[in-house]
C-alpha cells in the first residue's frame, strides 16, 4: 500500500511539475486586466475571454492561425514525399556509406538556422517564393526532413521485408507490395512522425519571420503584434500557441505509442 502511495505522489508531481506552466499560462490568459496586476489576488474572481478575443479580432490572430495550418500540412507533404522513399532505401537497400549517409542527414541539423536566413531570403526573392505560404513550407521541410527520414526508417525497419517479399511472390509489384503490406502497418507510426513535424512546423518562428512580412505564421505574428502588448495578451497568445499542438497531441497519442513501440523493436 504504501509503494502504491508513493508511486502515486511521484506520478502527480510529475504531472504538476509540466502541467503547472500550462494552467498558469491558461488562468493568466483568462484573467481580467483589472485583476491581472492586483498583487493581493493569486487567483481571479472571474475569467475573461475578452484578451483572446482580442488577439484574433483585433490583432489578426485568425489569418495568422490559418497560415500556421497551412503551412504546416504543406511542409508534412514535401517532407513525406521526399523523406519516405529515402526511408524506404534506408532500410530496403544495402550500400556503401550507408550509416555514413545516416549520420550526414542529423548533421544538417547541427547548423544554426540564422546562417541560412539572409541566404534563403535572397534565394527566394530572386525566384518569387517569398512571403509566400510555399516559400515557408519549403524552409520548414528542410527542417522537418531530417526527423523524417530517421523516424520513417526506424519504423520501415521494424517491419520485416519478408511480407513485401511474400506479396511480390504473388504477383505484386515492389511499389504495389509497399502500399498494401507495409504501409497499412507502418501507418500508425508514420502518423506520430506526421504529429511531430505538425509541432515543429507549428512552432517555428525565426524562419516565419524573416521571410514572410503581411503573410506571418501564427508565431511570427505573435513576435511581431502581441509582444509589444501588455502582458495578459503575451499569456492570451502563449495559450493560442500550445493549446492546438496539446490538443492534437492528445487526439493522437495511441499513435505515438505505435511509433515508439515499433521503433524500439
Amino acid at each position: 500500500m504504501m509503494k502504491k502511495t508513493l508511486i502515486f505522489i511521484l506520478c502527480l508531481l510529475i504531472v504538476l511539475w509540466f502541467c503547472g506552466p500550462v494552467l498558469l499560462i491558461l488562468i493568466a490568459a483568462l484573467t481580467p486586466s483589472a485583476e491581472y496586476y492586483d498583487l493581493a489576488r493569486l487567483v481571479p474572481t472571474k475569467l475573461t475571454l475578452t484578451h483572446l478575443e482580442s488577439l484574433f479580432v483585433r490583432l489578426n490572430g485568425w489569418k495568422a492561425t490559418l497560415i500556421s495550418i497551412q503551412t504546416a500540412l504543406l511542409s508534412i507533404v514535401i517532407s513525406f514525399a521526399i523523406g519516405l522513399p529515402a526511408a524506404y532505401v534506408l532500410t530496403r537497400y544495402v550500400f556503401k556509406g550507408k550509416n555514413l549517409f545516416r549520420l550526414t542527414i542529423l548533421l544538417t541539423r547541427s547548423f544554426p538556422v540564422i546562417i541560412i536566413g539572409v541566404p534563403l531570403v535572397t534565394l527566394y526573392l530572386r525566384i518569387g517564393i517569398a512571403d509566400s505560404v510555399l516559400g515557408v513550407s519549403l524552409a520548414h521541410s528542410s527542417m522537418i526532413l531530417p526527423f523524417i527520414i530517421i523516424i520513417s526508417s526506424s519504423i520501415l525497419g521494424g517491419i520485416s521485408v519478408e511480407y513485401e517479399e511474400a506479396g511480390m511472390v504473388f504477383g505484386l509489384t515492389r511499389f504495389r507490395s509497399f502500399l498494401r503490406i507495409t504501409l497499412p502497418l507502418a501507418l500508425p507510426g508514420f502518423a506520430a512522425a506526421a504529429i511531430y513535424a505538425f509541432v515543429l512546423s507549428w512552432n517555428e518562428v525565426f524562419i516565419s519571420a524573416i521571410i514572410n512580412l503581411t503573410n506571418r505564421t501564427l508565431p511570427a505574428h505573435i513576435l511581431n503584434t502581441a509582444m509589444t502588448s501588455p502582458d495578459y495578451f503575451k499569456f492570451a497568445a502563449g495559450t493560442v500557441m500550445a493549446l492546438p499542438a496539446m490538443i492534437f497531441i492528445f487526439f493522437t497519442r495511441k499513435y505515438l505509442m505505435s511509433m515508439w513501440g515499433i521503433s524500439l523493436k
